[in-house]
């Protein structure tokens, strides 16, 4: 084993370079000098950080969504570009740093895993295989979607007993993938995920931005080729409909020269999901214009949709009736970005985990979880 020390302290990064000013325009990120330890890692390395303070609350628009008296959490401070919270079977919440390699010197991608109990988070895994998406199967084992940028560009699982991982999908009709970005997991053991493109070294070899299932026999299935950046991806309590955010900047490298930018389609979407796991029927529930549109999605066991959304108007969590009424918001102040969100219920309380920008965040919500 390859154990880093970790003492807590930043180090520097350069500035960002011209490269990725069209990725601070589109998330209104600004150049950082933060910065987590670096480290060659691997499963059950534990590198503690002090537990953070409740963050600056903006006004709620709670709904139906928030408990009463909640307020947001700010859990965790110390990552890049945080991104896929999902519940364990422990109840720690694993979720994903993306080190883009361009901005940070070569980082090469960290899970972190918080736990409720200490308030501390750990090192779990480094590199990460640049995972941008963690989700737990029914045998409480971790499945993740490994990204480009010199990461896996793959899907894979990790044994909860052994620790030992598999690759689940590493190709589709011979041609490595784009970027798998987010998944979700039906009760028949069926993998969803989806195959954007935002950033990375890697040529490009899909023809399409496409939605894909694993079923349990390992084969690979290409499920949707209609959106133009498909990103956050989530299954109804029914399993009857799949949600998939569409998250569309037009670009598919962030390293390229300034020139007239504009963004795509942003937009909420919603298939009719078959028996068989073939989806269609695509139905817009939100159209978010020119706004920075949704990234992850969840949804609880109510049949509500969230919906991690960066649009500078309203920087926070939206939460959606199956129908597309909006009936909560939940601002996530100080950010440049929200990224991803997970619902955890433990007993009578069930908790909204938010990724934004480098941190962890969580608020207390009325509605529990959808249980698989």
């Amino acid at each position: 084993m390859i154990q880093a020390g970790f003492d807590g302290q930043s180090i520097p990064r350069e500035p960002w370079s011209d490269q990725v000013t069209c990725l601070k325009s589109f998330w209104g990120l600004k150049p950082r000098w933060h910065a987590i330890a670096a480290a060659a890692v691997i499963i059950g390395t534990t590198a503690t950080l002090s537990p953070a303070a409740e963050t600056k609350t903006a006004p709620l628009v709670a709904g139906p969504i928030v408990a009463s008296g909640a307020k947001l959490e700010k859990l965790f401070d110390g990552g890049y570009w945080t991104e896929g919270p999902a519940v364990g079977p422990d109840g720690r919440i694993y979720f994903c740093d993306l080190t883009m390699t361009f901005a940070t010197g070569m980082e090469a991608g960290n899970i972190w895993v918080y736990d409720p109990v200490t308030g501390q988070t750990t090192l779990y895994r480094s590199p990460s295989g640049m995972a941008a998406g963690i989700k737990f199967d029914h045998d409480g084992s971790m499945v993740v979607t490994e990204g480009a940028d010199f990461g896996g560009r793959s899907v894979i699982r990790t044994d909860a007993k052994t620790g030992r991982s598999a690759i689940l999908a590493g190709l589709y009709k011979g041609r490595p993938f784009n970027a798998p970005n987010d998944l979700d997991i039906d009760d028949k053991g069926r993998i969803y995920f989806t195959d954007p493109r935002y950033f990375g070294y890697e040529t490009i070899e899909q023809p399409v931005s496409g939605v894909y299932r694993i079923d349990p026999d390992g084969s690979v299935h290409l499920i949707l080729a209609d959106i133009a950046r498909p990103n956050g991806i989530a299954l109804s309590p029914d399993q009857k409909t799949l949600y998939v955010a569409e998250l569309d900047p037009l670009l598919s490298d962030w390293r390229i020269d300034k020139v007239p930018q504009a963004s795509g389609a942003m937009r909420l979407l919603a298939y009719d999901l078959a028996a068989d796991g073939s989806a269609g029927n695509q139905r817009v529930l939100v159209d978010y214009g020119k706004e920075t549109g949704p990234d992850g999605i969840a949804v609880d066991s109510a049949g509500n949709i969230y919906a991690a959304v960066s649009a500078a108007s309203r920087r926070g969590v939206r939460v959606y009736s199956p129908d597309g009424k909006e009936i909560a918001f939940v601002p996530v102040p100080d950010v440049s970005a929200v990224t991803n969100i997970a619902l955890a219920s433990e007993g009578s309380r069930t908790w909204l985990y938010i990724t934004a920008t480098k941190g962890l965040y969580r608020i207390e919500t009325r509605i529990p979880a959808r249980m698989r």
